[in-house]
């Protein structure tokens, strides 16, 4: 017997021996396609505030942040508004059939103004990968007052890019 289990002991020393491990390797590829997108971050409300006879501009501001991919070239433009008749120059704002006009411009010297058609009257600018600011200029010129009341309009801002 002991004969045996001396021969078991050694058969098992012979192929048990030290586990050895083993290791492979590889490799596996990560990739992100980024495409050229824009998002208009805040549009704050242009507010021309109070006032009681319309005898003298009445100039504010306002500011808009884009942001787009980096190299992105886009263009910012804003509609006519939602007051009846209002067109870029002139754009209404509206208490029921009363109306405020106003402009709106991209210089501070309120000559240029902001409209909505690409190539004619928008703003451009090329993206960074950041938000972007930009001012709206605003004027409501010398007018004949309608009746006192909340006057409002909503206009639509539109990157194309």
């Amino acid at each position: 017997m002991w004969r045996k289990t001396s021969a078991c002991l050694a058969l098992l020393a012979l192929f048990c021996g030290e586990a050895r491990a083993t290791t492979t390797t590889s490799s596996m590829s990560v990739q992100m396609t980024i495409t050229a997108s824009c998002t208009i971050t805040s549009a704050a409300t242009l507010n021309f505030g109070s006032s009681g006879v319309i005898a003298a501009n009445v100039d504010q501001t306002s500011t808009l942040q884009v942001q787009c991919t980096n190299t992105t070239p886009y263009n910012i433009g804003l509609n006519a508004g939602t007051g009846s008749g209002a067109t870029v120059a002139t754009r209404k704002m509206t208490n029921g059939a009363s109306t405020i006009n106003y402009t709106l411009y991209s210089d501070s010297g309120r000559t240029t103004v902001w409209g909505n058609t690409v190539g004619t009257d928008t703003v451009s600018a090329t993206g960074n990968g950041s938000a972007q600011s930009f001012t709206v200029y605003g004027r409501v010129p010398s007018q004949t007052t309608p009746a006192p009341a909340v006057y409002t309009d909503t206009v639509t801002v539109t990157v194309t890019y």
